[in-house]
């Protein structure tokens, strides 16, 4: 269960335009994830700022990073992303009269 303060950290995360672009370049790839160098080709956007952005998804476990020999790869967290998806709506249509 997700509380309140993780998710809107999340979702601070997730409200800054190019940090969305590269979560959801991360999801599309799914478990194979990406390279930081082909995420970076596919959004079209400088390594340094591919490197600010990742760093925030990474400080509140948006995504994940693993190095595979010289390679960077970046994954989205699923677990995260299922959490927060359930907080946004486990009280759907609770106060709802029918």
């Amino acid at each position: 269960m997700m509380q309140t303060e993780k998710a809107a950290a999340c979702l601070e995360s997730l409200g800054n335009p190019t940090r969305l672009d590269v979560f959801r370049q991360l999801v599309r790839a799914g478990q194979t994830g990406m390279a930081v160098g082909q995420l970076q080709k596919a959004l079209n956007i400088p390594g340094s700022t591919l490197s600010h952005h990742l760093k925030h998804l990474v400080q509140h476990n948006l995504v994940h990073q693993e190095r595979q020999g010289r390679v960077l790869r970046c994954f989205a967290n699923y677990q995260t992303m299922g959490l927060l998806m359930a907080f946004l709506t486990e009280e759907c249509c609770s106060a709802d009269a029918c």
